[in-house]
């Protein structure tokens, strides 16, 4: 054992020919490359993607970037885990290999031919689904093979019948991707499958429908046409159907997660976010803002601020009771991020109503604010609370400032 590897834990160190050659730890994914050497699956696929060309260690030239799951050594590790468990090393899974390029080629020729049996195509599409969705490896070497536009054509065959078995799982497939610009044309420039997609949003399946938004928001995301994202967002029922999704009664965190995604994407279209307001987003939004997880309740957020700029969203958010509380009691816990969309949703709030601007006074807002203006947050945050406290200096108690010894030395004070 050479002397200066260090001791894993007292009394145990990592057999030497169980480290990998470029990160020097243990191997949980150990395979061989074309020159015969070993490593760790994500170290030498990092040493690839960043350009490399030569074997780490022998420096001889990759000719075959094929990796080889060195299996005995992965199952010699493992058992050199348990022996020495005693010391609180843990068992390293058994990994799951990546999607061999030629079963994925033979999945997709199954499920595009159309002269073959319903079932078969179905099953194939059934098995691609699992792999995807089983790692980010699968799905890029899923991608590789043209799987994206096989998969439109099977979404979007007869699409003025009902959609089959067929349809669903090519849509559920595709909702997994990030789609190039013109696969993105291709659906918003047809206005027949905007439809199509936007029907779906009211399917009995929750999962069609979830399927359905994710690939609504991919499209909108990926264009850059004006035009078209505006008429994607003024189709008819799409914001109902979305709101519908957030507002599933029983925990579902993907519909969650799908559907504020979709909902923020269309209301950046500012001449539609009326619609919004009118299929019930802010109800849901409000009622749904505290199970959202940070980066999705950033997003809520941004959505929020996003309808407070018009009169009708501005409007209707104020009427909800919750609304103004429960941006004040955010407004600092969530990121800086959220920070800046909650202060320029209370500043909207504030501007337009002083009932409003008392009931924000009354959840605290000015301790809240003192303490942004002082924090490290964003400029454009810190912007907005100088400007709300501005706003709401008339609504401050007398005593609420010239009493305060936390906040004495406050520049935003003397207002």
């Amino acid at each position: 054992m050479p002397g200066s590897l260090e001791p894993l834990d007292i009394g145990v160190q990592i057999p030497y020919h169980f480290r990998c050659p470029i990160s020097l730890e243990l191997m949980r994914d150990p395979v061989t490359v074309c020159t015969g050497q070993t490593y760790d699956r994500s170290s030498i696929e990092s040493w690839v993607a960043t350009g490399n060309t030569t074997c780490p260690v022998t420096r001889v030239p990759l000719t075959d970037f094929t990796l080889i799951p060195n299996h005995t050594l992965r199952r010699l590790i493992q058992d050199w885990c348990v022996a020495n468990r005693s010391f609180g090393i843990e068992r390293i899974p058994t990994p799951k290999q990546p999607a061999d390029p030629m079963l994925v080629r033979t999945l997709l020729n199954q499920a595009s031919s159309g002269s073959g049996p319903f079932s078969l195509r179905v099953s194939a599409l059934r098995r691609l689904r699992g792999l995807a969705r089983d790692s980010d490896k699968n799905r890029s070497v899923i991608a590789a093979n043209n799987a994206r536009e096989i998969l439109l054509t099977i979404v979007f065959a007869d699409i003025n019948s009902e959609p089959s078995e067929l349809n669903l799982e090519s849509l559920a497939i595709l909702s997994m991707f990030t789609l190039s610009e013109p696969e993105c044309l291709y659906v918003a420039s047809d206005g027949d499958r905007v439809r199509y997609l936007v029907n779906l949003l009211f399917h009995s399946s929750i999962d069609v429908r979830v399927n359905s938004a994710a690939m609504i928001e991919i499209v909108v995301a990926g264009i850059r046409s004006p035009e078209l994202r505006a008429q994607i967002s003024s189709a008819d029922g799409v914001f109902e159907g979305i709101v519908g999704i957030l507002n599933y009664p029983l925990l579902y965190p993907r519909a969650l997660k799908i559907g504020i995604k979709a909902l923020f994407a269309l209301c950046l279209v500012k001449q539609h976010r009326q619609k919004a307001v009118a299929a019930g987003a802010v109800e849901a939004l409000i009622d749904r803002l505290a199970e959202f997880e940070k980066c999705d309740a950033e997003r809520a957020l941004a959505t929020v601020e996003l309808l407070c700029r018009i009169p009708s969203g501005c409007a209707a958010f104020a009427s909800h009771a919750l609304t103004v509380p429960l941006l004040v009691k955010i407004i600092l816990k969530i990121s800086d991020r959220a920070t800046e969309y909650a202060a320029g949703a209370l500043l909207s709030l504030c501007s337009a109503s002083e009932r409003a601007q008392q009931e924000a006074v009354a959840a605290g807002v000015l301790t809240q604010l003192l303490l942004l203006v002082q924090s490290d947050c964003t400029e454009r945050a810190k912007r907005k609370a100088q400007m709300l406290l501005k706003l709401l200096r008339d609504s401050w108690p007398h005593d609420s400032i010239a009493n305060s010894d936390d906040f004495a030395g406050s520049d935003v004070v003397p207002f």
